[in-house]
């Protein structure tokens, strides 16, 4: 940057998009709340968060991130929770808006505790950054194929009752290392964390279905 330019920033305000899928029943419900990963949109993880059974007893919430864009070949909208630029700012944001979302979702429909965060890649960060942020009593993380944010320490961590985190073994965006890396800071957080790690890549798998319909089982038993 030449020695005249001087960089700034400024807050403004922005209208994020949410999708939520209402439950099966009129009694209060428990809440599931979903971030995709990067260049896709709330749809995505919408449809991920409904394929799980016994999802339709929850109030699901797909959150899409702020930073929009067109994917290049199809031309279809979708977004990114942050990029390396104003990074500290952009999680800031994130959680900010976030946090507005849970309070209008628990003020238009009847909800009860447990209150379960859910991400996909990218996503993954996401969830546990809302985890760890929000005034709730938080239940569970589900993250797949995305790591644990490197800033959270454990004192903030131990705020996540269960953390179930998976990943494909062929995933080149999780990295084995990373992973393993990950259960050891949630162990020593002296939360319940279950590793799962299935065969495939990338991926929202049979196995991540199962082992998240049992998760959501446990807490609204």
């Amino acid at each position: 940057m030449a020695d005249d330019v001087i960089e700034r920033t400024i807050a403004v305000a922005a209208h994020g998009r949410y999708l939520v899928a209402a439950p099966a029943t009129t009694e209060p419900a428990p809440v599931l709340i979903g971030f995709h990963g990067y260049a896709e949109a709330a749809e995505a993880q919408l449809a991920r968060l409904r394929a799980i059974p016994g999802a339709e007893r929850w109030l699901v919430v797909s959150v899409q991130a702020l930073n929009r864009f067109y994917e290049r070949r199809a031309r279809e909208v979708v977004a990114s929770w942050m990029t390396r630029q104003n990074r500290e700012l952009a999680i800031a944001d994130n959680l900010s808006y976030v946090g507005g979302v849970i309070d209008q979702v628990t003020h238009d429909w009847p909800t009860a505790p447990p209150l379960v965060f859910v991400g996909f890649s990218q996503g993954a960060a996401m969830a546990f950054r809302a985890a760890v942020a929000t005034e709730r009593p938080v239940a569970g993380v589900i993250a797949v194929g995305g790591d644990v944010p490197p800033e959270i320490d454990p004192a903030a961590l131990a705020r996540v009752r269960t953390a179930l985190i998976c990943r494909g073994a062929s995933d080149p965006l999780y990295a084995a290392e990373v992973f393993v890396n990950d259960v050891r800071r949630l162990r020593e957080a002296r939360i319940d964390v279950r590793p799962l790690e299935f065969p495939g890549g990338h991926e929202w798998s049979d196995e991540v279905l199962g082992a998240a319909a049992l998760l959501l089982r446990e807490r609204q038993s």
